[in-house]
């Protein structure tokens, strides 16, 4: 089995942002076993950052984006390195692979992108996946490991995403406010009520949270990969997610229907910038038929969005029902709205239908 497996910064650094060498240690050894046993791993692994504050003096995460990046830069070589001396003393070899959104928006950087993951795992190297943060734009990166460990899991063809966190798993209500609050030991399907109910941000040395880990699982879901979020300080539990274990956190199942990987970028990763409203007979003909959106069935424009950039495609009741790539700016889709032209608002390749 092909697995993917994330670790967030919390679970692998203590309250001073230091790395955890004990728990980057589990984490690898039990990357071994699995590895031992006939899987294939590839690891994303946040914690740059936060390795990053102690080296520069910083108790406190900082805000403003040129910093973040400044303490990636620094934090990035000292968390790898962790992983390759402690991977070593399994006979194991990491490989440090830095990932932007390019990556996987242009065909080309997706296919070059898949085929040094593959050799990697065909040479028997462990690879060890992060945003690359210290470059990115702040206008176009991911923001989260989690969504980043879904899209290399469809990029790899992975079979298992596994989203280690602090907590056991998806919970009924967010477990740090409500002492009722339950383990979910298997989601069918992530819909709004169950988003609403995990809460926000983890903790302030990372930047995901449960809300994150259950969008990562929805794309992973619509790939075709099945999910388990689960403690990282659990024994075993890399193993027990690929094997399937009952409680060994929450079991996302994977969707029988897969969306290819463009759509899954507009889909997911894509922020949108606007919304186009769209009478009931355009919404029809896009769900039904699978064709492009023309101007003619457009009611409304909201928002300012330019060429190429995402919209939310809302029907006559205002629930979003699809989501896509404009082929012209705002102003001129007002201009065209209700109008009987033949150029394409949204061509139907770069249109897809949401959950």
């Amino acid at each position: 089995m092909r697995v993917v497996v994330k670790i967030g910064t919390s679970s692998i650094t203590d309250d001073l942002g230091v790395i955890d060498r004990d728990a980057v240690g589990k984490l690898c050894r039990e990357v071994a076993a699995v590895r031992s046993a006939g899987h294939q791993v590839v690891v994303v692994s946040s914690g740059a950052v936060a390795a990053g504050m102690p080296a520069l003096g910083l108790h406190t995460r900082p805000r403003d984006p040129l910093t973040l990046q400044a303490l990636s830069a620094v934090g990035q070589s000292r968390l790898v390195q962790v992983y390759n001396d402690l991977l070593a003393g399994h006979g194991l070899v990491a490989a440090q692979v830095l990932i932007s959104p390019l990556d996987f928006f242009q065909r080309t950087q997706y296919l070059h992108a898949r085929a040094t993951l593959e050799r990697l795992l065909e040479l028997g190297v462990v690879p060890i996946v992060n945003e690359n943060d210290a470059l990115a734009d702040t206008e176009l990166r991911f923001g989260d490991n989690d969504r980043i460990a879904a899209l290399i899991a469809h990029l790899v063809r992975a079979e298992q995403l596994v989203l280690l966190t602090d907590t056991s798993g998806v919970f009924t209500a967010d477990p740090r406010r409500e002492s009722a609050a339950s383990l979910i030991e298997e989601i069918v399907e992530i819909d709004r009520v169950l988003e609403a109910a995990v809460g926000g941000a983890g903790t302030s040395r990372g930047s995901g949270g449960m809300a994150s880990k259950l969008a990562a699982a929805k794309i992973a879901a619509w790939s075709g990969v099945r999910t388990t979020i689960a403690a990282a300080r659990r024994e075993g539990v890399l193993a027990d997610a690929i094997a399937a274990v009952p409680g060994v956190g929450t079991v996302v199942q994977a969707r029988q229907a897969r969306l290819p990987a463009r759509k899954l970028w507009i889909a997911f990763a894509v922020p949108a910038a606007g919304q186009v409203a769209v009478d009931a007979g355009a919404e029809r003909m896009l769900r039904e038929r699978a064709v492009s959106l023309l101007p003619v069935g457009v009611t409304r424009i909201v928002g300012e969005f330019g060429v190429g950039d995402a919209v939310e495609v809302l029907g006559p009741v205002g629930a979003v029902f699809a989501k896509g790539l404009v082929r012209m700016p705002a102003g001129v889709a007002r201009e065209r709205a209700g109008g009987r032209g033949h150029d394409e608002l949204i061509h139907r390749d770069e249109l897809v239908l949401v959950p």
